[in-house]
């Protein structure tokens, strides 16, 4: 008997290649399970490698890194152990084939020694005909001599499932509810490859219920084979695990999220700026959300979903992929870090494009932090620290600040020996001496500040003022660039 009270759940990726969205939000949903409510289950990752030609070396690699990154911890797996291994497939070949074996020992399954060129004319023929694809059965009434001599002779085969001739399958899926299908929809599918590697459709089934899990999931793509593995599941006389399907996380309306057409992966993102915490965070909003007084709870830990989480509050709608949002979250874990861990984050990104070490970062950084949602974007903040980039004039007229090249150079003039007298130049002191000077012109403050911060990065959007910039660049570097700016617009 299964005892759901103690929650075993499991992580199955297939080392094929990067950690896309929807996989690491499967891991995360399973992770979460386990976790919920206050119960200490097990979270299990199981390597499932059974396809070795597209196994893709140094994929495993990413999946240990991605998970530890995102603080997904395992319990049982590979590289930790645990008393219900091995949990690499590709290590369980012989457990396989003793199952196998013994399904058909019961008549649940066959030999079947079909090559591929009859398999596709079979196909060939039925779709001819509009028929359903599916195996014919050719093997299905071989004698016991033939199979015998074919085994006896090395004639290269697979195991099939033998699927009832008649009747329906029911099966319950914690989201979908029940679903019934007919027996003679389902083909009879392979469950031992010519190369002694079960199908994922079997050896899943069987690990599993090896491993006493309490609750699968994975995405809608496996709801079809779910009758199967019931199929499976009632032929050894084991009880059925909770299903949980997933719905797809889309690109958009019609097309599903996928690396395969140039969709971010987890490393992706990664790469482009977004924090660990934040993905994560999305990706659990994609397809679920807290219910009751958490209702409308959208930044959480990791530790607050693990509070939260249910899989009954799973949603069967597929969820889109909204970079926009992201953008939002990501923004919204940076604004909450104190300045000293977003410098700390945001350091690297800086030092891409500004090489100067007398800059004072951690000012850089305060200027930066509320204006910042992807690291990524900091590059392209700070790339006028170092070297004032040319830039059009143009940039000085703004209609909100009421402001033209010709009022600009008069508002230069006017402020450089402002700053030149200033004994501190900090932003303080920058602050009350520009201030001063808008009050004894009587004018309003972009007509002073907007040109101080053209002058001194030559760009419309910028990490801060014209006084932070001031403070950041420094006295000798700022009044410099002032006069460089009033030769610009002097010509």
């Amino acid at each position: 008997m299964i005892d759901f009270s103690k929650p075993r759940t499991r992580f199955a990726p297939s080392p094929t290649g990067y950690m896309h969205v929807g996989n690491l939000r499967t891991a995360l949903y399973a992770y979460l399970a386990s976790k919920s409510e206050g119960k200490d289950g097990t979270f299990i990752l199981r390597v499932e490698d059974t396809d070795q030609e597209r196994f893709v070396e140094g994929a495993m690699d990413v999946i240990y890194a991605t998970l530890k990154e995102a603080g997904l911890n395992w319990d049982e797996g590979p590289d930790v152990g645990g008393d219900y291994g091995p949990y690499i497939q590709s290590d369980r070949k012989e457990i396989y084939r003793e199952y196998a074996q013994k399904l058909i020992e019961q008549n649940d399954a066959y030999y079947c020694f079909c090559d591929k060129e009859r398999l596709e004319e079979v196909k060939l023929v039925q779709k001819a005909a509009g028929a359903l694809p599916k195996y014919d059965r050719h093997c299905l009434h071989l004698s016991k001599e033939e199979i015998e001599e074919n085994l006896k002779n090395g004639v290269p085969y697979v195991i099939r499932q033998r699927i009832p001739d008649e009747g329906t399958v029911t099966f319950h899926d914690e989201i979908y509810g029940d679903i019934v299908v007919p027996c003679d929809t389902l083909d009879d599918q392979v469950l031992l490859k010519q190369d002694g590697f079960p199908t994922y459709n079997f050896a899943n089934v069987i690990d599993d219920h090896l491993m006493g899990i309490t609750t699968v999931i994975r995405g809608t793509e496996y709801l079809s084979s779910s009758p199967k593995y019931n199929l499976l599941y009632k032929a050894f006389g084991w009880e059925v695990p909770k299903y949980l399907h997933c719905p797809p996380v889309m690109k958009d309306a019609t097309q599903k999220l996928s690396k395969r057409n140039g969709d971010a992966s987890y490393q992706d993102l990664r790469a482009k700026g977004y924090l660990t915490e934040a993905i994560l965070n999305y990706i659990a909003l994609l397809g679920w959300s807290p219910k009751g007084e958490n209702e409308n709870t959208e930044i959480m830990t990791l530790e607050e979903m693990t509070r939260l989480f249910s899989i009954y509050d799973v949603s069967k709608s597929p969820a889109i992929f909204d970079i926009n949002k992201l953008n939002y979250i990501n923004g919204e874990y940076l604004r909450r870090m104190s300045p000293e861990k977003f410098l700390q984050e945001a350091l690297p990104w800086i030092k891409k494009t500004v090489k100067r070490e007398d800059i004072d970062f951690l000012t850089l950084a305060k200027a930066l932090q509320p204006r910042c949602e992807v690291l990524g974007d900091i590059p392209e903040q700070v790339d006028f620290i170092d070297s004032m980039p040319d830039y059009d004039e143009a940039l000085y007229t703004s209609k909100k600040m009421k402001t033209n090249p010709e009022v600009a150079l008069e508002a230069l003039k006017a402020m450089k020996p402002v700053l030149q007298s200033l004994t501190s130049f900090d932003a303080e002191s920058l602050h009350d001496a520009l201030f001063k000077l808008i009050e004894e012109k009587g004018v309003k403050n972009g007509i002073i500040l907007w040109p101080l911060r053209v002058a001194l990065s030559g760009k419309q959007f910028t990490p801060g003022g014209g006084i932070e910039l001031a403070d950041i660049l420094g006295r000798e570097e700022t009044l410099k660039r002032i006069d460089m700016a009033i030769n610009k617009l002097s010509k």
